[in-house]
């Protein structure tokens, strides 16, 4: 056995209790302020992938891991077994992006790769919790310009990209750790909203 651990500090224990309770208020807070976004981002996915198209997901930091993790749950599964869904992070093949942000720039990255995968009847999902990264702004243009539809998952105001998505899911808080969370809750309810809508359970008789 290892030596017995020293009890936790009060003010350990209180800021714990701190951010749990600001989680917990965030993530109320938006389900207030993004059921109806987030039910209009799922019927735009299922339209695109009943439709053949794909999902193609980005974002920088924390927000690159939210676009992998929201990927793989689609092309893997995310709760029940079922065929594989199209769905690509922009953010996962560091061959693209250094290449791309050597030869173009970093502001470049996920743009280059939209003209390379996206097709139009495509669904994009930008995610950002400034929504002001020039990358992901350059992108949904591009996006946008070339037919595809386009979902943004960003922060309290939204910056700039709220007002260039076809959906913005707009967590109502400032604090990047909270907003992050409520992003990662926010891509699995898109998950599974998805997979209800393309293989629903059999009905019982």
């Amino acid at each position: 056995m290892g030596d017995v651990l020293d009890e936790p500090s009060a003010e350990l224990l209180a800021r714990v209790r701190a951010v749990f309770g600001e989680h917990a208020r965030v993530l109320a807070a938006t389900h207030d302020a993004t059921a109806a976004p987030i039910a209009a981002a799922a019927s735009l996915m299922i339209e695109s992938l009943r439709g053949g198209g794909k999902v193609l997901a980005f974002g920088n930091g924390g927000s690159a891991a939210d676009a992998q993790h929201l990927a793989a749950e689609l092309a893997g599964r995310f709760d029940r077994e079922r065929p594989a869904l199209p769905a690509l992070a922009l953010t996962a093949n560091s061959s693209d992006l250094t290449a791309i942000g050597n030869d173009y720039g970093f502001a470049f990255v996920f743009a280059r790769l939209i003209e390379a995968h996206g097709r139009p009847g495509d669904v994009v999902i930008a995610i950002s919790t400034s929504g002001n990264s020039e990358n992901v702004l350059r992108a949904v243009d591009v996006a946008r310009a070339r037919g595809l539809r386009s979902i943004g998952l960003i922060g309290k105001g939204g910056g700039k990209l709220a007002a260039r998505v076809d959906v913005a899911i707009s967590v109502p808080s400032d604090v990047t750790a909270r907003v992050q969370e409520a992003h990662a809750t926010i891509t699995h309810l898109l998950c599974e909203l998805v997979e209800l809508a393309l293989f629903p359970p059999p009905r019982r008789t």
